[in-house]
């Protein structure tokens, strides 16, 4: 398994005091991935990732991060519910790094 380097994230408190978080690998892709769709969110359905509710968990438990969960309906074939999840608050990406798709 290669290693990744982490990735700077700064998050600015409710306070205004800001702290800084480094992540990698698909968490980091998650996170700014959130920064880039700001409200309007991201769901599995547009995005389509392995573990996004992984992805959510880790960044609200471990990052600390204010991430809202709204659930949507959808039809097709396998109609029921999905997840859309929001960023709230700020978070600044401090390495421009582009992921591979």
């Amino acid at each position: 398994m290669a290693k990744h380097t982490p990735i700077e994230f700064i998050v600015r408190q409710s306070d205004g005091s800001t702290r800084h978080i480094w992540l990698s690998g698909r968490i980091a892709w998650a996170l700014k991935t959130l920064i880039e769709r700001g409200n309007k969110g991201v769901t599995p359905i547009d995005t389509p990732a392995p573990r996004w509710s992984a992805y959510i968990h880790y960044l609200r438990k471990n990052g600390d991060l204010l991430i809202e969960t709204k659930y949507e309906k959808h039809g097709g074939p396998f109609a029921g519910e999905h997840a859309r999840y929001i960023l709230k608050g700020s978070v600044l990406c401090v390495d421009d790094v582009e992921f591979a798709a």
